[in-house]
């Protein structure tokens, strides 16, 4: 648990920023000299009409935009706004004292000097004389964050250059040495255990941005968001599987291969664990197809969909790509559907793997729904449902309603965008439905919707708020029922129609 946690803090400060290392990536397959349409000002190469090297977005970008906007994210899960400023400012230090692209600096350094001005802010908190606020708040962070930027500079950024350059020599070693798909008996397994995030986002994104710097692509984007393994174990459930497995596989197939949440196969893997073995199996060859074609992508593909993957996928690289998917795809299909057939009397139930997955999350699948079929549906905790219920005559009107999850991405946006729908059919205009991680929760919302084994963290994080807990973020009861409060609580303002 303390691991997942930890997985998913370190996930918490890329994921958000995935946009961004897109926009990278796209620029520099558009605009770099070897780019689909080279321009010196915004590639970065060649001199301007005065003699002076253009600078250009890419360089810029990985140097110091990337970096800071992970800093300013794990600032603000550790100490809010202030903690954001507080770690660019500090993690500046770290930038500046190597030429490398420091991720793994601000990834240490951000969430390091958001803590230190907490601890700071504690010292003094209540014993600030009236008129004294606005002083001692800016000049206590503008003297913490400029100590730690020095710190940084002196001491944080040669060890992180040293790490970083150990890390990129071990996988250089591995490829090298063509062990890169060994990696996959490390990768696979770590996904079904929802330490996927950690892998990826913590570690594999941080390496592959810098060799993609270096090389215009990495082949470390597609060692987990690689769609084939899991695409070959699914189709090993609708060829040779049984049951209500059999019956959920198609459109399991589709949202994961296309829609990138690779989290709806893992119940698959967890009714016969022994399925890893093909799961591995397929990963490996991926990962050796790659290496064999010097194939990569150009920035992370995520989610992990195959439209994302060849989207960032180089012209030089889309042959080796394309086979990676196919091939690992096809490795797991035949290792799982043998296995299948050799253990068809030791499979276990869908819904108890389902169970026992959402188990090790910490919270309800979002897409858990197409698993269970239609027998499956969400009932209504009596907690739950009595919460939203007895709400209606005890709140003021309810204008700002919350999703919360870890990340405040995957299953927080798909149950929200539900939520909004009925909210909007129902004619209150008035009421914004948003997403976010729970981390960045904050006391001025309304109404907080969370799975119910996440209520707790999120009670902690908005005790004033109306918190309302739900086990399925897809298809859960409790949305009738917030509507219902909507038409207590603000009738008289929307003038909606009862």
């Amino acid at each position: 648990m303390a691991v997942q946690k930890f997985g998913t803090f370190l996930s918490g400060m890329i994921m958000p920023n995935i946009a961004a290392f897109i926009a990278w990536g796209f620029i520099t397959a558009l605009f770099i000299e070897t780019g689909w349409t080279p321009v010196a000002g915004l590639g970065g190469f060649g001199v301007d009409e005065n003699g002076d090297p253009h600078t250009g977005l890419v360089g810029p970008m990985i140097r110091y935009l990337l970096p800071l906007l992970i800093a300013i994210q794990g600032g603000r899960m550790v100490h809010g706004l202030r903690g954001g400023v507080v770690a660019a400012v500090a993690t500046m230090g770290v930038i500046v004292s190597t030429e490398q692209p420091m991720f793994l600096g601000a990834l240490i350094m951000g969430p390091l000097a958001a803590w230190v001005m907490k601890q700071l802010d504690r010292l003094w908190d209540g014993k600030i004389k009236p008129g004294f606020e606005m002083l001692v708040n800016n000049f206590s962070a503008g003297i913490a964050s400029a100590a730690l930027a020095v710190v940084g500079y002196f001491t944080f950024g040669p060890v992180v250059e040293t790490v970083s350059t150990w890390l990129g020599n071990g996988v250089d070693w591995l490829v090298e040495n063509n062990l890169l798909p060994l990696a996959s008996i490390l990768i696979e397994p770590a996904k079904v255990l929802f330490l996927n995030n950690a892998i990826n986002h913590g570690v594999l994104t941080p390496l592959g941005v810098q060799q993609s710097a270096e090389n215009g692509q990495s082949i470390l984007f597609l060692l987990e968001a690689n769609p084939g393994p899991g695409l070959g174990v699914l189709l090993a459930w609708m060829v040779v599987g049984t049951g209500m497995a059999r019956s959920t596989a198609p459109a399991a197939a589709i949202i994961h291969f296309f829609g990138g949440i690779h989290e709806i196969y893992f119940p698959y893997v967890l009714m016969l664990p022994i399925l890893l073995l093909g799961t591995i199996a397929g990963g490996m060859v991926g990962i050796g197809t790659l290496t064999v074609f010097d194939a990569g992508l150009r920035a992370p593909a995520a989610p992990g969909s195959i439209i994302a993957v060849l989207a960032q996928t180089p012209g030089s690289s889309f042959v080796g790509v394309v086979l990676a998917v196919l091939l690992s795809a096809a490795t797991s299909f035949l290792v799982c559907a043998l296995l299948l057939r050799l253990n068809r009397r030791r499979t276990g139930d869908l819904g108890e793997a389902t169970a026992s997955m959402e188990a090790m999350k910490g919270r309800k699948s979002s897409v858990s729904d197409v698993l269970a079929g239609p027998a499956g549906e969400a009932q209504p905790s009596a907690a739950a449902g009595g919460e939203a219920i007895e709400a209606a005559a005890r709140r003021t009107p309810v204008h700002h309603i919350v999703f919360a999850c870890d990340a405040g991405m995957g299953s927080s946006a798909m149950g929200a965008s539900v939520l909004r729908n009925k909210i909007k059919k129902a004619g209150f205009s008035d009421v914004t439905v948003t997403n976010q991680a729970i981390a960045n929760l904050t006391d001025d919302v309304d109404l907080v919707v969370t799975h119910q084994d996440l209520t707790p963290r999120a009670r902690g994080m908005s005790p004033s708020a109306e918190h309302v807990s739900v086990d399925n973020f897809l298809n859960s009861p409790q949305y009738d029922a917030i509507v219902e409060e909507l038409k207590v609580t603000n009738a008289h303002e929307s003038g909606a129609q009862q």
